[in-house]
């Protein structure tokens, strides 16, 4: 059996994951991580995107966070996201309509535009659609 850590996933609402964990795959603004047993302590900020964790028995779940923060102690990994959803509950449908609304805005050189606000959406959006490809790939497997 491989060794586990404990892993606890928060978002601003609500906890929406804790248990023990084989390992961690994050989206780090420097690059991906990847958080196993003895990794040593790290705390990094999080882009938007998918977070996969292995649990205990090989189990794989996926959830899409959109930003936050990582926390690796000794025996705990810590995810805190100003907002995660399960992998399930994106709406593939909504996220493609917000990232061409998102490109519309971006591309509006006209009108009154908060292009920040727009890059942040569009961000967001290719995020959600990211983590429902790399589920769509694993289910393909």
């Amino acid at each position: 059996m491989a060794m586990t850590v404990h892993c606890d996933i928060v978002s601003a609402e609500e906890a929406i994951f804790s248990g023990l964990v084989e390992l961690v795959v994050a989206a780090g603004t420097e690059g991906d991580l990847g958080i196993t047993y003895g990794h040593a302590p790290l705390l990094c900020s999080l882009k938007p995107g998918p977070v996969r964790v292995i649990k205990q028995g090989g189990v794989e779940e996926v959830y899409y966070l959109s930003g936050g923060y990582l926390e690796v102690q000794p025996y705990h990994v810590t995810v805190l996201a100003d907002a995660a959803l399960r992998a399930d509950d994106l709406n593939e449908a909504a996220a493609l309509e917000a990232q061409k609304a998102a490109l519309k805005d971006l591309n509006n050189h006209n009108g009154e535009i908060d292009f920040s606000r727009a890059a942040i959406e569009l961000a967001e959006a290719s995020a959600q659609l990211r983590t429902l490809q790399a589920i769509r790939k694993k289910l393909n497997k």
